[in-house]
């Protein structure tokens, strides 16, 4: 409710009385800039066929074991959402399987997006530095001085209306 407040005070006095009655019977929509972050997916391979665009197909290399889980996620490449807590557009996690795995990663429309793998070795969803991986679309260099979170230059991959596949190699300690 408090959203369909915002909304309504954004709104002109003239449309005000609809979105409070749609509101009321439940068929407001969801405010997309609240809708489009945190969306946790299944691996669906379909969705990467030609006419489903635009996504990405990932590749992810040098997956060191099948113990744990690996994650996938993707953000815009911008400085406000890059690797923001929260701001992920979506997530597929799975088992970890040892050598390679491919991903679709669907995305919102076409634009510059960034992914960011993490293998979490126990499975206890914590980062454990010394044990779990990470790797970044474009696979940037990661050292001391950037702490892990290279530019969203660096990673920022641009994706059309189709299919982008690109290739990931994970980076462990």
């Amino acid at each position: 409710m408090i959203r369909i407040n915002a909304l309504l005070r954004r709104t002109s006095t003239a449309a005000a009385p609809v979105i409070a009655l749609a509101a009321v019977a439940g068929l407001a929509a969801p405010v997309p800039a609240l809708a489009q972050y945190r969306n946790e997916i299944p691996n669906e391979m379909r969705r990467c066929q030609s006419d489903k665009g635009p996504a990405m197909m990932v590749t992810v290399d040098g997956i060191k074991s099948s113990s744990g889980n690996l994650r996938v996620q993707s953000y815009r490449a911008t400085s406000a959402e890059w690797l923001v807590k929260g701001k992920w557009l979506s997530r597929i996690e799975v088992p970890a399987r040892a050598g390679s795995m491919t991903f679709c990663v669907p995305l919102p429309a076409s634009g510059t997006y960034g992914v960011a793998v993490r293998h979490d070795v126990n499975g206890n969803g914590e980062t454990d530095i010394r044990t779990d991986g990470g790797a970044m679309s474009n696979n940037p260099a990661i050292t001391i001085f950037n702490l892990g979170k290279p530019s969203y230059t660096k990673v920022g991959v641009p994706v059309g209306e189709g299919v982008k596949s690109i290739r990931i190699q994970m980076k462990y300690m």
